[in-house]
């Protein structure tokens, strides 16, 4: 469970609950023709932008958000210097049995091109097309919520001029503009809606995807860089300090991953 976006959901109503109720009642926001043009404009434009096969995977964009599972690059490290050393010692033909016991499928492939004796410039190529592709995929899906974002508020704008429209066109010229303040407060909830969806839903959801995105392609860029230098003959020592480089100033003192569960730390202690 992502607790960050569910602290922050709920925090985040919290505060406009308790802000609502210090001043007024909760009853006055609450609207469900206004909700349904907000709500309702934002997703059927959605739908319209984007093909249902991108549409139908929201559940598992979803789950990929929440999912608390971090990518450890430091275990990338200590696997790509402990591939170097074997490679080193036996020879890269000794690394097909150790391909086996490799999960991630990209590393796997990555390993397997290079005990294949392919060309390392031709190994780079097609590794980081294949990087660019998925990061690629990646950005479409976040754009996709980002785009949710930007047009909850045009919604909530496009609520309040209907109900402003409406509100001038029922007033009643013998009874003045008594009930201006009630009708206009109507019109203005339908914007209230829009930033509450845009800032608090959308918003979020697609920091987090490109979030995942980041710490992906920081590992197997660390995958590219540590096969092609294997295949290189390069010491694994050198090799180590070339992929702590990639890392953020704190993990390469740390030797652990920001938040992580303390697993690269442990292997950085016996290196």
């Amino acid at each position: 469970m992502n607790l960050t976006f569910i602290i922050g959901l709920l925090g985040g109503f919290a505060l406009i609950v308790n802000g609502i109720l210090s001043s007024g009642e909760l009853s006055s926001f609450i609207d469900p023709p206004s909700l349904l043009i907000t709500l309702g404009g934002t997703i059927t434009t959605v739908i319209s932008n984007y093909p249902a096969s991108m549409l139908k995977e929201f559940p598992k964009h979803i789950k990929i958000m929440m999912n608390t599972k971090k990518f450890a690059p430091e275990e990338y490290i200590d696997k790509l210097v402990e591939l170097a050393q074997v490679a080193r010692k036996n020879g890269l033909l000794a690394l097909e049995a150790e391909i086996e016991q490799v999960e991630d499928p990209f590393f796997k492939q990555s390993l397997t091109m290079i005990v294949d004796s392919n060309d390392s410039d031709k190994v780079r190529e097609i590794l980081e097309n294949d990087l660019d592709c998925l990061s690629a995929r990646h950005q479409t899906v976040a754009g996709m919520y980002e785009r949710g974002a930007s047009i909850a508020p045009a919604f909530g704008m496009i609520g309040t001029l209907v109900g402003l429209v409406n509100m001038l066109k029922s007033m009643d010229p013998e009874k003045g503009a008594g009930d201006l303040g009630a009708n206009m407060a109507v019109a203005l909830i339908t914007t209230f809606y829009g930033c509450i969806i845009a800032h608090m839903f959308f918003s979020p959801i697609a920091n987090h995807l490109h979030l995942r995105d980041d710490q992906e392609v920081l590992c197997k860029t660390l995958i590219i860089e540590g096969v092609l230098a294997i295949q290189a003959g390069e010491n694994p020592k050198f090799l180590k300090e070339k992929l702590v480089s990639f890392l953020a100033e704190k993990k390469r003192q740390m030797g652990e991953d920001d938040g992580g569960d303390g697993g690269g730390k442990k292997k950085g202690k016996k290196k």
